[in-house]
């Protein structure tokens, strides 16, 4: 009986280091990730705070741009509906030339084929 009870208790003794080691092992690598993870975060803070510093004056770029450009369209839009006005006058005007013109035509062939025919 003695045998046994020593054999039990080595395999017990083994089994507490081998799990004393596993635990240091593990409790490492946790550090080990933690530690990673705290430079991935201190990474990201820095990215982030630099994307903010540059992307204000590129956003602030673009959006004078787009200013300049609703303004050229603004401008092109009114230059536009003055040359549609003034078009649409020129041709009001010429219909009212050419209407009393081609009304003096047939009236003056009409007077003339009055006379020729008496």
């Amino acid at each position: 009986m003695e045998l046994s009870q020593i054999a039990l208790n080595h395999g017990l003794t083994f089994l507490a280091w081998a799990t004393g080691v596993v635990v240091i092992v593990v409790g490492g690598f946790l550090v080990k990730l933690l530690l990673d993870l705290s430079v991935l975060a201190k990474n990201l803070n820095e990215t982030s705070m630099i994307v903010n510093t540059e992307l204000k004056p590129t956003l602030q770029g673009v959006n004078e741009t787009l200013a300049t450009i609703n303004e050229i369209i603004k401008n092109t839009d009114k230059g536009v509906g003055d040359f549609k006005s003034a078009l649409g006058k020129i041709v009001d005007k010429t219909k009212l030339v050419s209407s009393s013109i081609i009304g003096g035509l047939i009236n003056g062939f009409a007077t003339a084929y009055k006379l020729f025919k008496k």
